[in-house]
């Protein structure tokens, strides 16, 4: 799947995430939301259904800032663009209670795309509306 193009730099993408990108999303989520929440949300985003947004979105959402490219994961993912690798769809999960999108995984993946293209169209999983545990 091709999504964005900019200064002749194709970006593509995989049909769905990666099977280790789902731990890896538990893995984050369970500092914000707790463990059982973290492994709830992860496993509804494996059955969640693939969705685009434009990258600008994505950040604004998320209220996170821009990782530089001198970051080595931002590097990394940029490296694969311009090797015309695919990289994995995000995974994302709405947090209606703070007014906002987490990026449970592919932030760096976010940052390098956006270095292309702030328009490009992101593959996405997300989930939500809002996975907290009262006792997390």
């Amino acid at each position: 799947m091709i999504l964005a193009m900019d200064n002749k730099k194709i970006i593509k993408w995989r049909s769905k995430p990666q099977q280790h990108d789902y731990p890896a999303a538990a893995s984050y989520l369970s500092l914000v939301l707790g463990q059982q929440a973290a492994q709830n949300a992860a496993t509804e985003l494996e059955s969640a259904e693939m969705s685009e947004y434009p990258a600008k979105d994505i950040f604004r959402a998320s209220t996170l800032s821009l990782l530089g490219v001198s970051n080595s994961h931002v590097e990394s993912d940029r490296a694969k663009i311009v090797q015309g690798e695919k990289l994995s769809p995000l995974l994302l999960l709405t947090d209606k209670r703070n007014g906002k999108v987490i990026i449970a995984d592919g932030y760096h993946r976010l940052c390098a795309v956006y270095t292309f293209d702030e328009n490009a169209m992101i593959p996405c999983k997300i989930a939500g509306p809002d996975l907290r545990s009262s006792n997390s």
